[in-house]
């Protein structure tokens, strides 16, 4: 199975395949308005602009089981994200993605990629706060923490998934090879 062969829902409610994307790089991240690596978003889109005309797309899932850190309702997310960091790459409808209730396409990513750890200076911050959140899901805690990303190649195939700790320009690199 392809990963373009998921259905997931739009911002307004509506569902869409994922076959829109065929054969194109995707980037596809939970995301929070309220997180330490909320910052994250101007990388994001300054990587979106420059590749997205060579077959680049990022999708952006908000999540709130981290710590309550993307409250407000899908338009007040998309009205933050697009004011203060001026995103205009696709966001979605905001998910779950631990637990009974998570979105199919973030729980199979992560069986298929599992998390191996954190990396980078804020490692150690970070790890302490992911455990406790992670108690309450059990086996099903299948993202760790917030803007979590994994990289689809343009045959709809997992290349890698990348922690929120990795440094924006390993997951530019991973993305510029796939391009």
């Amino acid at each position: 199975m392809s990963y373009y062969d998921y259905t997931v829902t739009k911002q307004d409610g509506t569902q869409t395949k994922l076959d829109q994307y065929k054969g194109k790089v995707l980037l596809i991240v939970n995301t929070a308005t309220g997180c330490g690596f909320t910052p994250q978003y101007k990388d994001l889109e300054r990587i979106y602009r420059e590749y997205h005309d060579q077959g680049f797309e990022i999708l952006d899932f908000p999540c709130n089981q981290f710590m309550g850190q993307a409250p407000g309702s899908d338009d007040e997310i998309n009205n933050f994200c697009t004011l203060k960091y001026d995103t205009t790459f696709p966001r979605f409808k905001k998910i779950d993605v631990d637990g009974d209730h998570a979105e199919p396409l973030f729980r199979d990513l992560s069986l298929e990629a599992p998390f191996k750890g954190f990396t980078g200076a804020k490692a150690a911050s970070l790890r302490p706060f992911s455990n406790e959140n992670a108690k309450q899901f059990g086996d099903k805690a299948y993202i760790r923490w917030n803007f979590t990303k994994f990289l689809i190649d343009r045959n709809g195939k997992l290349v890698k998934r990348f922690e929120p700790t990795e440094d924006m320009k390993n997951v530019e690199a991973a993305i510029k090879e796939q391009l």
